[in-house]
């Protein structure tokens, strides 16, 4: 069927919200299970079109493509996407000859028919919901963002460096890998090496943001305008935020900021930043650049030798989780890929006060992830495949998951209210609650870096 107006169209896509995919589905894909899934489902027994794989936006009398994605309610009641959205394939060959307006992403992913369900693991994937339908254009301070990330990546290709692309270069616009595995991979024009095939897609924080706006209503707030985005970047802008605050102490911060020192609350240092950018009393993660482009802080605090006084901890891990997850979709995997780093660094001055050094915006290299990471990864599914030993020492009980001594980057330990906060393995035993760790020796180099 043909829609001439984008009123039309909107009528026929709300049609579907309340509806289950069983109720939608007239040609059985689900019953065959047949690759494709929702969006198939929706394009062909919704919307009446062929399934095709064009180059022009699915409803390209309107130049609107239709992009059917999930969400999950997450146990504090905030909702999030489930995955980043996907959009189309990478040319390498041919995107290096484009600019961002002829650009295969912008001329297919302009506008965009958000059509959302609710993901939900005791339910049949037949019976998931349609729950809202949105059409969406970028806001204006997103695309200028969107638009530096995708020439981030095509110039990177034109470098002949296609094989290095990763996610965490960029903010909101991603080059995602797509294929069945690691051997799909395709020519680009100025190396023999050939590349992983990747994708451009919007990033799983990007769409959480989006979802946030339209189902829960909630509403971000810039701390730069679009002209600071037009002339600088974010990791800039940041810089420039914080520069006139080096050499103070937390206590002379809080006094410039005109905001009450307490250097023992957790939010002490979250309010500081906010106040610091100029959103005083926003938290973070209401922070339209932090929450799209998924910055996360994380406060530094060096010793006189500059090496943290403590390791980094991350979430706890889900041992159950873990020995069933595959490489590419774990958790720890994603996270690095997925999440930028903004270390806050205070140095001890002799008077034990924390002085402000300054900041750094760090993604993992990829070349870590895959390796380092991977291995560590590894290394905990065979412990606890094999049964995680337990021994007693002077100190306590110690197990066999990967130490600071194992790869120099990663190791495990404790993350718990206390010794009796404990979390149960595959095997039946039961251990103190474990988290992911970055070693402080490897936060150090990071600084130096």
């Amino acid at each position: 069927m043909l829609y001439t107006t984008e009123a039309e169209l909107m009528k026929k896509a709300r049609e579907a919200i309340g509806k289950t995919f069983n109720e939608i589905d007239q040609h059985n894909r689900l019953g065959k299970g047949q690759k494709g899934g929702f969006g198939h489902i929706i394009e062909e027994s919704h919307f009446g079109y062929e399934i095709n794989s064009n180059a022009e936006p699915d409803f390209k009398e309107l130049g609107i493509e239709l992009k059917v994605t999930a969400f999950k309610r997450n146990k504090n009641g905030t909702l999030s996407a489930k995955e980043r959205l996907v959009l189309n394939i990478i040319n390498y060959m041919e995107e290096v000859h484009e600019n961002f307006e002829t650009s295969s992403f912008w001329k297919k992913n302009q506008k965009l028919l958000l059509m959302f369900y609710e993901w939900q693991t005791e339910l049949a994937r037949g019976d998931f919901q349609i729950i809202e339908t949105v059409l969406y254009e970028y806001p204006e301070e997103d695309l200028i963002i969107i638009k530096k990330d995708w020439e981030h990546i095509v110039s990177k290709i034109r470098a002949g460096e296609a094989h290095l692309l990763s996610e965490g270069d960029t903010q909101y616009l991603g080059a995602c890998t797509k294929g069945a595995n690691k051997s799909t991979v395709r020519q680009q024009p100025y190396s023999n090496v050939l590349a992983p095939q990747r994708a451009y897609s919007l990033k799983q924080s990007y769409m959480s943001s989006i979802m946030r706006e339209y189902l829960t209503k909630e509403k971000l707030t810039y701390f730069a305008t679009k002209q600071e985005l037009s002339e600088k970047t974010i990791e800039e802008l940041l810089h420039k935020r914080f520069a006139p605050y080096i050499h103070l102490t937390q206590e002379e911060m809080a006094a410039r900021l005109n905001m009450p020192f307490d250097s023992k609350n957790k939010a002490f240092i979250p309010k500081l930043i906010s106040a610091l950018l100029g959103v005083k009393g926003t938290k973070l993660n209401q922070i339209a650049e932090f929450a799209k482009a998924n910055i996360q802080f994380k406060t530094v605090r060096l010793k006189k030798n500059d090496i943290p006084k403590e390791h980094m901890s991350f979430v706890n891990i889900n041992f159950k989780e873990i020995v069933k997850e595959r490489w590419e979709e774990s958790y720890i995997r994603n996270y690095f890929l997925e999440t930028q780093l903004l270390f806050v660094i205070f140095k001890f001055n002799k008077n034990n006060e924390l002085v402000f050094k300054g900041i750094k915006l760090w993604h993992m290299p990829m070349e870590t992830i895959e390796h380092e990471v991977w291995r560590y990864w590894m290394e905990i599914r065979q412990v606890v495949n094999d049964g995680v030993q337990f021994t007693q020492t002077k100190r306590g009980i110690k197990n066999n998951l990967p130490d600071t001594k194992f790869n120099g980057v990663l190791h495990v330990r404790p993350k718990g209210r206390n010794a009796s906060d404990k979390t149960e393995l595959p095997s039946g035993q039961w251990i103190t609650k474990q988290s992911y760790w970055l070693n402080a020796e490897y936060v150090a180099e990071i600084l130096k870096k």
